[in-house]
Order: C-alpha cells, then sequence, then structure tokens
C-alpha cells in the first residue's frame, strides 16, 4: 500500500511539474493566437483586423526574423508565421513589421500583400 501511495504521489508531482513547465514555456505548448497577452510594447503576430475567411486580407504585427534561406514574423509572445515572400521580408530582417496579407493557419504561412515598418 505505502508503494502505491508513493508511485501515486510521484505521478501527480511530476504531472504538476510538465504543467508549470508547459506554462512556462508558452505558445508551443499553449495556443493563444485569439487572446494573446503580450505586454505592452511587444509586437504581436494576430490578425488586427480579424476575418471570417482564411483567404481575406488581415494585419499582422512582430518581427521579421532569418531562419536559413526563409524569413519569419515572430510575435511578442512567441508564436512564428513563415513568410512567402523572402524578396519583400529581406530589407526588413531584425525589424519590427506590420504585414498585410492571409493567414493559411495549417501550414502556419502568411501570403504577404504588403510590408510596413512600425511607425511608433
Amino acid at each position: 500500500m505505502k508503494l502505491i501511495k508513493r508511485d501515486l504521489i510521484l505521478c501527480i508531482a511530476f504531472t504538476a511539474f510538465v504543467f508549470v513547465c508547459a506554462l512556462a514555456w508558452g505558445s508551443p505548448f499553449i495556443g493563444n493566437f485569439a487572446g494573446s497577452s503580450a505586454t505592452p510594447g511587444q509586437a504581436q503576430a494576430q490578425p488586427v483586423s480579424a476575418q471570417s475567411s482564411a483567404q481575406s486580407s488581415s494585419v499582422f504585427r512582430g518581427t521579421v526574423v532569418r531562419n536559413g534561406d526563409q524569413f519569419m514574423l515572430r510575435a511578442g509572445d512567441g508564436q512564428v508565421f513563415r513568410l512567402d515572400d523572402t524578396e519583400q521580408a529581406q530589407s526588413f530582417e531584425g525589424k519590427d513589421v506590420t504585414i498585410t496579407g492571409s493567414l493559411d493557419l495549417g501550414s502556419r504561412l502568411i501570403h504577404v500583400d504588403r510590408i510596413e515598418p512600425v511607425t511608433v
């Protein structure tokens, strides 16, 4: 009986530890696309104008980062979206931008229409 209690307590403690780690890690485990809680001043990669259709244009905010030959948009909350127009994105590498385009949520790819620097 003591072994069962000990194993149960260890299992609960391990589960609590994993849950706390998942909370600390953030968006890869806990999706918060619709309700981001980024601190003020951090860029967000959620649509500013939410549209019902995935193919309609939306506005996204974040920082353009490079991953090998690809460019991505990284939000303040850590979410990353691939950009399909490397030619436009290249000049904004490392800068906060506003991107107008459509999001393919399945592949986390933004089809870029326009990229503009964020004005303060």
